[in-house]
């Protein structure tokens, strides 16, 4: 297996942040993965609202999110955890993310 890219703090850049989470899909797969503080499987983020995302679309939402910065996936098995950076990012861009998330909540 193909070893998963996950960038350096230094390395995050705020406009890969911006687009990420410009994706309504992706700013609801962050949330979920915040509110839990890791998820087991992604299954339990393909549902937003009244409609599930397709395998392939998530694991590329996934994708934006983790090369991005924002979140951190590993394999266990079969399965891949994934959970938030958010202290990281938190400190490298303070309120960043709680704005942009802030943000959608209040649409």
């Amino acid at each position: 297996m193909r070893p998963l890219f996950h960038p350096a703090i230094e390395d995050v850049r705020p406009e890969a942040i911006l687009h990420a989470l410009s994706d309504p899909a992706r700013a609801a797969i962050f949330a979920s993965i915040m509110r839990a503080g890791c998820v087991e499987a992604c299954a339990s983020v393909s549902k937003l609202g009244d409609r599930v995302i397709p395998k392939s679309s998530l694991s590329s939402h996934i994708k934006v999110l983790r090369e991005a910065g924002l979140i951190r996936s590993e394999r266990h098995g079969v399965e891949m955890r994934n959970h938030t950076r958010w202290d990281e990012v938190e400190a490298r861009f303070p309120g960043l993310i709680a704005a942009i998330v802030n943000a959608y909540a209040g649409t």
